[in-house]
């Protein structure tokens, strides 16, 4: 690239005047018109000199004595010459576009033109932006600087930018032809950091070499508080970062950590590399190295991490942790994680040895991708004890969780009239306490919608013949129960539970005096078992003995209900003429419902067994029926009739509101519910009435606590012996009703912001989301998934700026979690369980932060499991401390390292980890 000189282009242009050219065009009114004029005006011709000398200038010759215009040596090229027809390379290759705010002035005899105040100048993808911009015509070069004030504030620095790449420095030279350049304090950014230098040299468009450089990733470019000192480097741009010695500096301050040479990848995209581990110390386990590996960037829609711990005496680890997105079709994360943990020494008493796993796998579908089938998966199973017994730190928030659970479905829609729906679901439950697994691999669900077979083809339903529908549902499972011992074995699939269970509902609905609802269904239900059981009196061993018959078996039964119901409004107006109640009317909204139900007897599916005493007497007989171990339960034995009683409440109010610009009143809940249930048997011979039952719930504080309620209420009375008997509680000297149980919940979130708490923690949430734990933090969090309050990215430029020595607003979040149970079914009056759980954090100033998960067992009179978490913000780097300081999981973590990705493996961390015993 080379500028050329402005009357070279004018001789040029005027000796081809019938040649047309767009560029040479532009340019002619650029230069011509433009710089030559204003350059002429400036040279004033000396005295008495003849104006023959301009006259006889070459450009105003006739062009029919110059048959063949002359070329100028410096742009001649040997291809001319060539017999071979080319086309000739302009000199430019673009156009050149500039401008500035004050003034553009060319020198004609120097050959250099002057842009002044917000000059800017483009050629390509090559763009200066800069106070001051100098262009040599003479010498292709282009030099750039800022502006100095009256004060000496410097000003308007230049910015280069040649494609992606944006360079910021005091003052560039760059040379057009060669495309080199001497850069001077220069600040470039290269994928999320910035190399800081002294002097640059360009060397094309994609080679930089610097002298001193600094890199870092500190917001404060002016002073950083810390950089990597690059004494010699080479800089490719997008691609890798080439060093000498460097060393890691502090505040200017220089330390010991440092490398004879380095090479720091760079890249836009995703890259494979190592994971650097932690390492640590154990008194079960020696020595340890954990969550080290290698990432691989398989493409921009999978990952893959494999992580590894080590223990020296022997214990390891492996981890498969991966991720996968596809746009508008699905994402999901899959997890496998194995430990085989050693504590002690072989020989000694306490040794043991144990294997634990853990499964994860979580996919979720956008909805649009295909509206009519969807398929879904979350998946948490392994061993039962292994968030217990887990050594490793990402699972420190999952240890208290009991329950393990998952769920793979896949459903479809056919449209149509009627609709047919068809799932298939498999579901696992995992009682960590007792070991229990629960399983249903698959379950079939299959439905015809509702048909309604009397309606009118136009206009609505009406009446009770009008409003008949029925539909068909049917659900076939496979149920395994089993143990964590054989857990995907073959021994779990020996006592499979198969069955298909069909449904036909058939109901109506009608308006009964205008304001009541009357519904009335009657039910089919057919059962097909592919086992049943054949019991009989064994008098040899004393004892029943049951045999399992295989083949196909089937049951029917039916059943009638109906219901009454309708809404009652009551609305309480406290407005008064003259005055402005706060309270200004209070809503009561009653949904009352009588329901009656009839289940007939089908004991002809029931058997009997005689049981002989050993004196060979028969002494009785044993009911039972050959489903008792079906899939889909047994037929109804006992004829009953029913009927139900329940009253559900709601009370809403409205209140003056504070704002005085309102129109309108607010709107407030008092009780989100109150619900009575009861019910009466008709076939009964004795206790005919059923406990009442009573829940509620209610959110206050503007929906940030929420509570929940509930009792029992028995009308029956007991006897000495703690026993209910067929006589009523008031009848027996005491109240209408016993109280015979109830349980009060209370979950209370709240901040000092207008935001969530849990975005606070989001990281380590989800984690233990994932993990089958609590969303609200009062277990605690995982050690490596802490606050990312003070990450890069998460700050709101609209907040208001605040000291950095003192935060006066505290910002602050705290959660309550609070349960009581109490029992008195047969008179225990007792507290079956009290217990108060809480998680918050305070920022005591803005790079401060304190945070606890605790709780406590009001009814054993102890503190429950304990987390305390701080956190320091060290601008361009972070510190976190967590310790749970008792229990037998009492431990401590320590970390302090970058907050960004690109050098998050320069860092130190230190654990004290529970020796838990296998």
């Amino acid at each position: 690239m080379t500028f050329q000189k402005p009357s070279h282009t004018f001789t040029k242009i005027h000796l081809k005047a019938l040649y047309t050219n767009n560029f040479k065009l532009l340019f002619a009114l650029s230069f011509t018109l433009f710089i030559n004029m204003y350059s002429f005006s400036q040279d004033i011709p000396k005295k008495g000199a003849p104006i023959k000398a301009i006259v006889k200038d070459s450009i105003i010759v006739d062009q029919t004595d110059l048959p063949q215009p002359e070329v100028s040596e410096k742009v001649q090229d040997s291809i001319l010459k060539d017999t071979t027809k080319t086309k000739k390379k302009e000199l430019l290759e673009h156009i050149v576009d500039y401008k500035a705010t004050d003034y553009t002035s060319f020198n004609q005899k120097l050959q250099k033109l002057y842009l002044y105040n917000e000059a800017e100048i483009t050629y390509g993808d090559m763009n200066i932006k800069a106070g001051n911009i100098t262009i040599d015509y003479s010498k292709n070069e282009v030099y750039a600087r800022g502006i100095k004030d009256s004060i000496g504030d410097y000003s308007q620095a230049p910015i280069f930018t040649q494609g992606t790449n944006v360079v910021e420095p005091d003052s560039i030279l760059f040379n057009t032809k060669t495309q080199k350049a001497l850069i001077y304090n220069s600040k470039t950014e290269q994928s999320g950091g910035t190399v800081i230098a002294e002097i640059t040299k360009k060397e094309n468009d994609s080679v930089y070499f610097i002298s001193r450089g600094k890199y870092t990733t500190a917001q404060d470019l002016e002073d950083p508080e810390y950089y990597i000192l690059l004494r010699k480097a080479k800089v490719v741009p997008g691609k890798k970062i080439v060093t000498g010695l460097a060393n890691l500096f502090i505040y200017d301050v220089p330390t010991p950590l440092g490398l004879p040479f380095g090479f720091f990848p760079q890249s836009e995209k995703q890259t494979s590399g190592i994971l650097f581990p932690a390492f640590g110390e154990q008194n079960q386990r020696g020595y340890f190295l954990q969550n080290g590996g290698y990432y691989f960037a398989i493409s921009d829609y999978v990952d893959l991490a494999v992580l590894g711990d080590y223990y020296t005496n022997g214990s390891y680890g492996f981890r498969f942790e991966s991720n996968y997105a596809l746009r508008y079709k699905f994402r999901g994360n899959f997890g496998f994680r194995y430990e085989n943990l050693i504590a002690s020494e072989r020989g000694f008493p306490d040794y043991s040895k144990s294997t634990v796993y853990n499964l994860r796998w979580s996919h979720s579908q956008d909805g649009k991708s295909s509206p009519n089938s969807r398929f879904s998966a979350s998946v948490n199973l392994g061993s039962s004890n292994y968030y217990r017994t887990s050594i490793n730190q990402v699972n420190t928030g999952s240890f208290l969780n009991n329950t393990l659970s998952s769920s793979v479905s896949y459903s479809k829609t056919f449209q149509g009239d009627p609709q047919v729906n068809f799932s298939l679901t498999a579901t696992h439950q995992q009682n960590t306490n007792t070991e229990q697994i629960n399983m249903t691999l698959p379950t079939f669900q299959g439905s015809v919608g509702r048909i309604f077979p009397f309606a009118p083809k136009t206009g609505s339903k009406k009446g009770i013949i009008q409003n008949v529908n029925l539909q068909y549902n049917l659900r076939g499972e496979n149920r395994i129960q089993t143990s964590d011992s054989l857990f995907f074995k073959k021994e779990m699939f020996q006592d499979a539970k198969t069955g298909f269970q069909h449904t036909i509902p058939l109901s109506t609905n009608f308006k009964v005096f205008k304001y009541f609802s009357l519904s009335a269904s009657t039910n089919y239900n057919e059962v097909w078992t592919f086992k049943t059981i054949e019991k009989s009196f064994d008098p040899t061993e004393n004892k029943a003995v049951t045999e399992t018959v295989n083949g196909f078996d089937s049951f029917r039964t039916y059943n009638f209900s109906t219901s009454l119901g309708t809404t009652i409004y009551g609305m309480f107006d406290f407005k008064k003429e003259g005055k402005d109640p706060k309270i200004q009317a209070i809503r009561h909204v009653m949904r009352p419902s009588i329901s009656y139900n009839i289940n007939p007897s089908f004991d002809k599916y029931y058997d009997s067994y005689e049981v002989v005493s050993a004196d060979g007497l028969t002494t009785s007989d044993v009911e039972y029926t050959r489903f008792e171990q079906g899939v889909f339960g047994v037929p109804n034995k006992n004829f009953s009739s029913s009927m139900g009683i329940s009253l559900s409440n709601n009370l809403e109010a409205k209140v003056k509101d504070k704002d005085s610009t309102a129109t309108e009143s607010k709107k407030i809940i008092l009780l989100n519910n109150l619900n009575f249930s009861t019910s009466y048997n008709f076939a009964g011979d004795s206790l005919q009435w059923s406990p009442i039952r009573m829940t509620g719930g209610t959110q206050l504080f503007k929906n940030k606590m929420s509570i929940n309620f509930g009792a029992t209420l028995d009308p029956y009375a007991l006897d000495n012996n703690n026993n209910k008997i067929a006589d009523f509680n008031i009848n027996n000297g005491g109240s209408l009703f016993r109280l015979t149980s109830a349980n009060l919940t209370l979950n209370y979130s709240l901040s000092s912001k207008d935001n969530k708490a849990d975005d606070k923690n989001k990281n380590g949430i989800e984690e233990n989301m994932r993990s089958g734990g609590r969303d609200d933090g009062l277990f605690g969090l995982p050690d490596g998934y802490t606050s990312d309050r003070f990450d890069e990215g998460n700050k709101n430029e609209d907040e208001e700026e605040v000291s950095q020595f003192y935060n006066f607003k505290i910002p602050w979040s705290l959660r309550i979690a609070y349960a009581v149970n109490y029992n008195n079914s047969r008179r225990q009056n007792e507290i079956s369980s009290h217990s108060l759980m809480f998680s918050g954090d305070i920022e005591l100033s803005p790079k401060w932060s304190v945070g606890a998960s605790s709780g406590y067992d009001l009814r054993n009179q102890g503190f429950t499991y304990t987390q305390l978490r701080f956190e320091r913000d060290l601008l361009s780097w972070r510190m976190n401390f967590s310790w749970v300081p008792f229990s037998s999981r009492a431990s401590w973590y320590f970390f302090i390292g970058i907050k960004s990705t690109i050098l998050k493996d320069l860092k130190y961390d230190k654990r004290n980890q529970p020796d838990l015993q296998l």
